[in-house]
């Protein structure tokens, strides 16, 4: 079998887009970024969609880091976890301006970039 090796910057970018690839997720983070935390229920009233499904969604964006779920028996508290949407937001800002700069090369490089561009090893 074949290793592929990707920098820790693509596997960063695919796996915030792959969070963020969805509608329904994407309604979910902007209901999210708009309270300080609230709870599943809150969530589950404003997305049309079966509570089964809005908790895979939530799973999926938990998974990435994009959103923080504190259990509260019975109840889980969610909330967006600001720091890595900062992350997000830089990673997948700085890939989508090396798919259109000058391929020669800029001065224009984030700091956080330099270090997400070694190689990772994928099987």
């Amino acid at each position: 079998m074949v290793k592929k090796t990707y920098t820790i910057k693509q596997e960063l970018v695919a796996r915030f887009a792959n969070a963020l690839a969805n509608p329904a997720r994407i309604a979910i983070c902007d209901f999210l970024g708009k309270q300080k935390s609230c709870y599943f229920g809150d969530v589950e009233k404003v997305i049309p969609l079966s509570k089964a499904t809005v908790s895979q969604h939530l799973t999926v964006l938990k998974e990435a880091g994009l959103v923080d779920g504190e259990s509260h028996p019975p109840r889980v508290l969610y909330s967006i976890n600001k720091e890595n949407w900062n992350l997000a937001r830089n990673v997948l800002y700085m890939f989508m301006e090396s798919c259109v700069d000058d391929p020669k090369g800029s001065d224009n490089q984030d700091s956080v970039g330099d270090s997400l561009d070694e190689p990772v090893i994928q099987q």
